[in-house]
């Protein structure tokens, strides 16, 4: 018979992980197989810089908070040693950490994510990689709306130059 207290830690636990399942913008399911500790430090790092946090999970736990969250469709990835990438902020800087880690170390894999509730697969995770940053559409956006009145002033001195 199971000790109340590991049934009571074990429910918690899964509580806790449905919370970052619903709460997350963007949740990222890795394979982690064959990574060293160095490896998976710098892989931390990278990620907690960018507001994400990364945790090893137990399949069964995950499955039991995916069926709480209503994401069972994720449950087909959950096999074998995985880890997840839970972002509450940006959207695309897990996936493009991710991704650009696993170009580097080919003993890691991205299997599948959430975005924004909607579960998608590996090759969506890398699109949504390749999408410049939040900061980055903002720069693109500053340089459009400057554009016109840059274009107004040039030709303001050109025509003050002429007559000059």
């Amino acid at each position: 018979m199971a000790n109340a207290k590991i049934i009571a830690e074990k429910e918690l636990a899964v509580s806790e992980v449905t919370e970052k399942l619903k709460n997350s913008k963007c949740t990222i399911v890795t394979d982690y197989r064959g990574l060293n500790v160095s490896q998976v430090t710098q892989l931390r790092k990278s990620l907690r810089e960018a507001g994400v946090e990364f945790a090893v999970l137990k399949n069964s736990l995950t499955r039991r908070a995916t069926a709480k969250a209503e994401l069972t469709e994720l449950d087909p990835f959950l096999v074998g040693p995985t880890a997840i990438a839970f972002s509450t902020g940006d959207i695309v800087a897990p996936a493009k950490i991710l991704t650009e880690f696993a170009k580097k170390n080919d003993k890691m894999s991205v299997k599948a994510g959430v975005v924004e509730g909607r579960v998608v697969g590996n090759d969506q995770i890398k699109a949504l990689a390749e999408l410049p940053s939040k900061e980055g559409l903002l720069s693109m956006l500053l340089s459009v709306l400057q554009a016109p009145v840059r274009n107004f002033a040039l030709a303001v001195k050109a025509v003050a130059e002429k007559q000059a």
